[in-house]
C-alpha cells in the first residue's frame, strides 16, 4: 500500500522546502468542510498533505475546529499516517519550553465536541488503550531529533476544552494526576483517527509551564508565540525528514491501527441506519 503522510498543525508549517507539485485542494466531507483547504504535494517521493488545524489566519477556536471533517478529509485523500504537531504547556520541570514531547497517552477533559463518527444507527467501540501509534511515533521522534530538537520519548497529555488557560488550582490538580503536558486540540483528533483506521502520532511543542510553576508565573500568550516561532524551523525540518524515515510504502501497522474497526461495529447489519452507513463509508468502507 502506498504511503501518504498527513500533517495537522499550525498555519506556518506548510512552507516546506522541497515540496513538489504543491497546491491547495478544497474538499467537502459528509461531516462538512475541514478547517481549511489542504496543501498537498510530494516530498522525497512520498505524497504529503498539510491541514492547518485552526485554518489560515487562526479562525477556529479549539472547540470549533471541525475535527470529524478534518480526519475524514485526510482519509478521503488517501492519507495513511497522521502526524499532529501542536503547542502545549508543561507540568514537569524537566520538560522545558522549547522541548518537544512525543505524546503516548491522553486524559480527555473536553466536553463540547463531537467525538465519534459513529452514532445511533451504527454503533462502534474502538480501543483507545494505546491512543497513538508507537511505530509512527518512533520515526517521528527520530525525525525531530535529527532536526535538532530535544525530544522527550513519552508524555501524558491532558486535553482541556479551552479556550481559556488553566487556573492555578486546575494546573496543580492535573500535575498531581500524573499529567505531563496540557493542550486543547489532540482530542478528539486522536479518537477520530483511530476510528478512521489511521496511524496517528502526536508531537507536542512545549511553550510554557502552564500556571503551576511559581517561578514562571501565569501563561503569557506573547511568550507562547515567541517560543512557537523559535520552534517552527525545527518543526519544518522534522516534517522534511519524515518521508526518508517512513519510506514510500505503508506496511500493515504492527499495532493494529489500520484494523481498529475489525470487531468494533456492534449494530447488526439489518438494524443499521442506511444514511449513516453511507456517510461512514468515507472512513470505514473496509468493514462496511
Amino acid at each position: 500500500m502506498k504511503r501518504m503522510i498527513g500533517i495537522i498543525g499550525g498555519s506556518g508549517l506548510y512552507d516546506i522546502a522541497g515540496l513538489e507539485d504543491a497546491r491547495w485542494q478544497h474538499l467537502d466531507t459528509p461531516w462538512g468542510k475541514p478547517s481549511d483547504a489542504l496543501f498537498t504535494g510530494t516530498l522525497g517521493g512520498v505524497p504529503l498533505a498539510f491541514l492547518p488545524r485552526h485554518g489560515r489566519g487562526h479562525v477556529h477556536t479549539p472547540s470549533t475546529v471541525p475535527y470529524r471533517a478534518n480526519i475524514a478529509a485526510l482519509k478521503m485523500l488517501g492519507v495513511t499516517d497522521v502526524v499532529s504537531i501542536s503547542a502545549c504547556g508543561s507540568f514537569r520541570e524537566e520538560m522545558a519550553p522549547g522541548d518537544f514531547v512525543l505524546v503516548d497517552q491522553f486524559i480527555d477533559r473536553t466536553f463540547a465536541r463531537e467525538k465519534s463518527f459513529f452514532s445511533s444507527g451504527c454503533v462502534a467501540h474502538v480501543s483507545m488503550a494505546h491512543p497513538t501509534c508507537a511505530h509512527l511515533g518512533a520515526d517521528l521522534a527520530e525525525a525531530a531529533r535529527s532536526a535538532g530538537a530535544k525530544v522527550h520519548p513519552r508524555g501524558n497529555y491532558l486535553a482541556m476544552e479551552g479556550p481559556q488557560f488553566s487556573s492555578v488550582a486546575e494546573s496543580k490538580m492535573y500535575r498531581g494526576w500524573g499529567c505531563d503536558v496540557i493542550g486543547m486540540t489532540n482530542m478528539p483528533e486522536a479518537k477520530l483517527a483511530r476510528e478512521a483506521e489511521l496511524c496517528y502520532a502526536s508531537l507536542a511543542m512545549i511553550t510554557d509551564y502552564d500556571s503551576w510553576h511559581e517561578g514562571h508565573g501565569t501563561v503569557d500568550i506573547t511568550e507562547i508565540i515567541a517560543t512557537l516561532h523559535g520552534n517552527s524551523a525545527r518543526a519544518k525540518d522534522t516534517i522534511a525528514a519524515l518521508p526518508a524515515r517512513l519510506g514510500p510504502e505503508h506496511t500493515p501497522c504492527p499495532h493494529g491501527c489500520d484494523t481498529a474497526l475489525e470487531h468494533a461495529i456492534m449494530t447488526a447489519p439489518e438494524a443499521r441506519d442506511p444514511a449513516l452507513v453511507e456517510k461512514l463509508k468515507t472512513i470505514a468502507a473496509r468493514v462496511l
